[in-house]
């Protein structure tokens, strides 16, 4: 059975397989978590990042690719794109939302990843409100594991405490 939790910390310093990074579609580095994983990292991930954009063009919406993990504790980045909230009518904002999660758990898998450290995707400058997003995240990651079952450990990592209780409150932990 996979353990799934909450915790508050930096995503960077997690000892996981993978970690996911809500990336902007250039895969060009930025704020927020982006920037923390792209600083934390190394130089590296943004030259894979850039080869992976110039072979294959921009990142699509939901889509997710990976690299290494660079200076990271983790050895795999997978890098995916949320949805700016207001771009899309809100059902099809939570549908590219929930998309991120299982793309991204999908290819952590292909990665041979047991552990995964999962990111509040969207809920910072892309504006998804933090409850919906973290209904949305947690009923995805749920359905995922009851279907897929090839994951030991998924940690969402939230950087503030508003979004560790609302996760841990729809976790029931």
């Amino acid at each position: 059975m996979t353990d799934i939790r909450a915790i508050t910390g930096d995503i960077t310093t997690q000892e996981v397989d993978a970690i996911v990074n809500a990336a902007n579609s250039r895969l060009a580095g930025g704020g927020g978590v982006d920037g923390a994983i792209h600083s934390a990292g190394g130089p590296s991930i943004l030259e894979e990042c850039r080869i992976w954009v110039s072979q294959n063009g921009p990142l699509p919406t939901g889509a997710a690719m990976a690299t290494t993990g660079g200076r990271l504790p983790a050895r795999v980045v997978i890098h995916t794109v949320g949805p700016i909230w207001g771009d899309h009518q809100p059902a099809e904002s939570r549908r590219l939302l929930a998309t991120c999660y299982r793309s991204s758990l999908d290819l952590a898998v292909e990665h041979g990843c047991t552990t995964v450290a999962l990111p509040n995707i969207s809920t910072g400058v892309y504006g998804f409100p933090k409850r919906e997003a973290g209904e949305v995240a947690v009923r995805t990651v749920g359905e995922w594991v009851k279907a897929e079952v090839r994951l030991d450990r998924i940690v969402f990592v939230c950087f503030e405490a508003e979004n560790l209780a609302i996760y841990s409150e729809l976790l029931g932990s």
